[in-house]
């Protein structure tokens, strides 16, 4: 998940050396930029992406947080919506059959009253966060466990996630998971999203 401002370096050159390290869906979150500003970052951070899985031979999906409208306007893959989002229904009118469109839940039980317009949902968080200071206290392996047993979509693990409980996380359930600071924050987001993955992979 993208913050322009936990990115060294800016986001672009970021989110280019995270995806020719591994990472291979992009989501654009940014709750300070509107209309026209946000379509122009997620335009550069689309281009960037394709960029990094040129250079790593495979492929990157982009997806927007919360606007629908931004995403259709770019081209992306699709959303992640939130309690203030469009109903997941609409989104999936909206922008095809063929989109991405996931769901942000803080609790398992959230998790397995998910819409099945969805795609997918991300739980978070799941330990601590290393991006920005926690409002929610952590879930833990426990509470993605029992989210991933219920539903009927894949999981995301999301909050705190490193390589060395991305493994962890996986054991427990989840089909993937969704990064901010352990990527975005490292001194090489190249190199940090190369050890993910491998943490990711090995398992």
């Amino acid at each position: 998940m993208v913050d322009r401002r936990a990115a060294r370096g800016g986001p672009a050159a970021a989110v280019e050396a995270a995806v020719a390290g591994g990472v291979d869906w992009v989501q654009v979150r940014d709750r300070e930029l509107t209309g026209a500003d946000l379509l122009a970052l997620t335009e550069a951070l689309a281009r960037a992406a394709r960029d990094g899985a040129r250079r790593r031979g495979g492929p990157v999906r982009v997806l927007v947080n919360r606007r629908v409208d931004v995403a259709l306007a770019a081209g992306a893959d699709g959303v992640q919506l939130g309690f203030d989002g469009l109903p997941p229904e609409e989104a999936r009118r909206l922008l095809g059959e063929a989109a991405l469109i996931g769901l942000s839940t803080h609790a398992p039980e959230e998790v397995g009253c998910a819409s099945p317009a969805a795609s997918y949902v991300q739980l978070a968080p799941i330990f601590p966060p290393l991006s920005k200071a926690g409002s929610r206290l952590p879930l833990g392996l426990e509470a993605l466990r029992r989210a991933a047993a219920a539903a009927g979509l894949p999981v995301l693990a999301q909050g705190g996630i490193e390589p060395g409980n991305a493994g962890a996380a996986r054991a427990a359930g989840a089909a993937g998971v969704a990064v901010t600071g352990a990527i975005l924050g490292a001194p090489d987001p190249g190199a940090a999203a190369a050890a993910l993955r491998a943490a990711l992979d090995l398992e």
